[in-house]
């Protein structure tokens, strides 16, 4: 199920490849550690993420392997042969611990971590960061346009505009975040997903007769019959062309499914459509709308009434805009059997020390009320502080609480069922139904409390005093 090559040993950045050999040159390759995985701010100014790229990490992970010619590549590169003959054998052994893939979460706590040899955790960063922030990154604008879309049908369209094997990944993710199906043939095969799609402006213009075209289409796919009808006059000449070969396809058993939009002022052109069509006696055929949508263009299209029954979203959805990222970072948390924390003038730049969980606590009503970040053997707690203003605390005493993280690999191993897409697109959507209305909105939404806990705070003071000095 890989775009490349079985062997993804070099799928790094190059300073992971010179700590790993550090390390093993020091002989302390094999010393234990923990790295965790957290963002520090929520994309597109929004109120959550949704997780997404477990299952693409884990499954790449099992090919993270160097083979000969990756072994002859590092030996041009300089680098020692006791240390390339080492990676010739090299194979992840270690434990991962994370929450489910579709969780919704939030910023700064670690919702995945790795255990492992120092030069096990150290080496599979790069790969952990580009798949999980860019799935994470996608699921979640697809899962804003879900929340625009309500339950209006939404059709991933964004591969000839994504950046490069991306779009691979991209597709998938925006299944997770609640799109139906996907334009991207190759993952629709890859995953499993629905796919679908109409046709170019190009198919008309190739006929210099927009009906002789349409009749043609509906000739070749009468069952799957979807109309592009904007290529010379929405109004005047493409739908009137479309009921002539609706009603044609009639006489023949068969059903126009629909009429897509592509240009113009969607809301008007949509509303003279729908009456067009239904004067026609065409009130099953469906209008599809797509050309640079995205979850506000979608909401207001929404507000405004615009009877359209499916969206097509590419460009946007694909590349994450108007994010180019998600800010999602990996940083040692222990080290040798000892915590260990970076320290920042900026306390919120400052990484939490030691192995770590994290619990979400539910209201009254079932719905998501905070979190709390712990240590994983930590016992009760009743209160959490916020993790930078520390003279800010919230009771959770009595709140029902469930741990989030759990374990996905040990010893290299996968120790879990990968859910389908579609299955993770329903885990979202159920856990959206927790989350309450104001983190949701996409201007100004509430910011949701993630806290830590008295014993994790008081770790993580101590052992900044340790380091920091204090200037005369």
């Amino acid at each position: 199920m890989l775009p490349f090559k079985t062997s993804i040993g070099l799928y790094t950045d190059y300073y992971e490849l010179t700590m790993a050999q550090g390390h093993f040159l020091n002989n302390r390759h094999e010393e234990r550690s923990c790295f965790d995985y957290f963002f520090r701010k929520n994309p597109y100014n929004g109120g959550f993420v949704v997780f997404a790229g477990l299952s693409s990490f884990i499954e790449m992970l099992q090919s993270f392997r160097f083979d000969e010619k990756d072994c002859e590549y590092l030996e041009q590169q300089g680098f020692d042969k006791n240390f390339i003959n080492y990676l010739r054998n090299f194979e992840f052994k270690g434990n991962i611990h994370a929450v489910r893939e579709g969780e919704i979460i939030f910023p700064y706590e670690p919702v995945l971590h790795v255990e492992g040899t120092i030069l096990e955790t150290q080496l599979i960063e790069t790969l952990l960061l580009n798949i999980l922030n860019f799935e994470s990154l996608i699921a979640t604008k697809a899962c804003r346009c879900k929340l625009a879309a309500g339950d209006k049908t939404l059709m991933e369209f964004g591969l000839r505009r994504s950046q490069g094997f991306g779009g691979i990944n991209a597709s998938k993710a925006a299944i997770i975040g609640g799109f139906d199906a996907t334009s991207n043939v190759y993952s629709a095969s890859l995953y499993h997903l629905n796919s679908s799609g109409t046709m170019a402006h190009a198919w008309i213009q190739s006929f210099n007769d927009e009906l002789k075209a349409f009749r043609t289409y509906a000739k070749h796919f009468p069952e799957d019959c979807v109309l592009l009808v904007d290529t010379y006059d929405t109004l005047k000449s493409g739908i009137p062309n479309a009921v002539i070969v609706a009603r044609e396809l009639e006489e023949k058993g068969y059903r126009l499914k629909g009429i897509r939009l592509d240009s113009g002022d969607l809301t008007y052109l949509s509303s003279k459509a729908r009456k067009q069509l239904n004067k026609a006696g065409l009130e099953y055929v469906k209008i599809i709308a797509s050309n640079q949508l995205d979850e506000y263009i979608i909401e207001s299209l929404q507000i405004q009434g615009a009877p359209i029954d499916s969206f097509g979203v590419g460009t946007s959805l694909a590349t994450g805009q108007e994010d180019a990222a998600l800010d999602g970072v990996y940083k040692l948390s222990l080290f040798n059997g000892n915590p260990t924390i970076k320290i920042s003038d900026n306390i919120a730049k400052m990484t939490l020390p030691g192995i770590k969980t994290v619990y979400r606590f539910f209201d009254e009503d079932g719905l998501f009320d905070a979190d709390g970040i712990a240590f994983k053997d930590e016992g009760d707690f009743e209160i959490i502080h916020h993790p930078f203003e520390t003279d800010k605390q919230k009771s959770i005493k009595g709140l029902k609480k469930e741990e989030l993280l759990t374990k996905v690999m040990e010893g290299g191993n996968i120790t879990y069922t990968s859910p389908s897409p579609y299955e993770i697109a329903e885990y979202v959507h159920s856990r959206l139904k927790q989350l309450p209305n104001e983190h949701k909105r996409f201007l100004n939404p509430h910011v949701y409390k993630v806290g830590i806990t008295t014993n994790l705070m008081d770790e993580r003071n101590n052992l900044a005093k340790q380091y920091l000095k204090k200037d005369f």
